[in-house]
């Protein structure tokens, strides 16, 4: 079973961030330069929110905030963390439970990295595409020798 630290590896540590005095536009022009679905908002180490695609569509088009609004007056301010040790699945019942796509991962009381559900799924799958290959050839071997 994959580790974030595993998922880390394969997908990089970077991340993204803009300070809160930041605008959506700047959000939005940040994640779509970078393909992405979500920024961290930050004053320096110290997360102070996240700004994702659902927060602009709830928070700035649907409420009439224009495109200037900072990101402090429609970030989430809720944000809920995972380790580098935690396993993929946690994770995902995480963001299942909490309705979230998004986990910043903290090492050391620092930003290391964030990871999606996109991450998720494509690793849970992963380790399940190689469980059922190692049972595969588990039986097939076993009928070779019967």
């Amino acid at each position: 079973m994959a580790s974030v630290e595993t998922i880390l590896l394969n997908k990089g540590h970077s991340f993204f961030a803009l300070k809160p005095e930041a605008t959506i536009l700047d959000a939005l022009k940040l994640m779509a330069e970078k393909e992405i679905g979500a920024v961290l908002v930050m004053e320096g180490d110290t997360v102070k929110g996240i700004f994702s695609e659902r927060d602009y569509a709830r928070r700035g088009t649907l409420m009439g905030n224009p495109n200037s609004t900072p990101l402090k007056d429609v970030m989430t301010t809720r944000i809920f963390y995972v380790s580098p040790d935690q396993s993929a699945e946690t994770c995902m019942a995480q963001m299942s439970d909490k309705h979230i796509r998004h986990l910043p991962v903290l090492k050391n009381n620092k930003v290391v990295g964030v990871i999606s559900i996109g991450d998720i799924v494509k690793n849970v799958l992963k380790d399940k595409e190689e469980l059922i290959h190692g049972l595969e050839n588990y039986i097939l071997g076993q009928e070779i020798q019967l």
